[in-house]
């Protein structure tokens, strides 16, 4: 059982009789004299990421998910299933559209180093890496004179995705995108 202060980003935990993964951690230490340190965890729950806010003192101890994590590569679409096939062993774990949930919008043929989650040999939920390369499939043209340090433009990407870009970003060319965040990292 780890402290609070030990739990890092992406760490999976249990609270409640549900089981959360950490998106972020916001440390705050009071100014009063006597005051502890607080972290306010923002939480996802597996499976179904459901999203929730919980504040802990610095000493209080979290219980760790009963979880394994195996590396995998998306192989296809089986109607609105997603199958991805483990990077060892070739195990194939299917998983449903709101299993996926807003992961799918990332999701490419042959996307490898996504980690199933498993609990109770049933795989949940997925995690995907920090960032993808997808292409851009459609966006304006590009305006003359247009550098990085100008404004951006909407632009749809392979899987139908939309987001920001910069001017100069044309279709057909592919760009790294943050699957946190959802926004452009850099061209490729």
């Amino acid at each position: 059982m780890p402290k609070v202060t030990d739990v890092k980003r992406g760490h999976v935990i249990e609270h409640d009789g549900t089981v959360y993964a950490v998106r972020q951690i916001d440390r705050s230490a009071p100014t009063a004299r006597g005051g502890g340190t607080l972290y306010r965890f923002k939480l996802e729950s597996i499976p179904g990421g459901d999203r929730r806010e919980v504040t802990f003192k610095g000493d209080d101890m979290l219980r760790d998910a009963d979880l394994v994590r195996r590396q995998s590569e998306f192989s296809y679409r089986d109607g609105e299933s997603f199958v991805f096939m483990d990077s060892e062993d070739y195990t194939q774990y299917l998983l449903s559209e709101s299993d996926v949930g807003d992961n799918a919008a990332f999701i490419t043929d042959g996307l490898t180093d996504i980690y199933v989650l498993i609990i109770s040999d049933q795989p949940v939920a997925i995690q995907l890496p920090q960032s993808v390369v997808l292409e851009v499939t459609d966006t304006a043209p590009v305006m003359k004179g247009a550098t990085a340090s100008r404004s951006a433009k909407p632009a749809t990407l392979e899987t139908g995705l939309d987001i920001q870009v910069p001017d100069y970003i044309t279709p057909g060319e592919k760009v790294k995108v943050n699957t946190e965040t959802s926004e452009f990292m850099s061209r490729v």
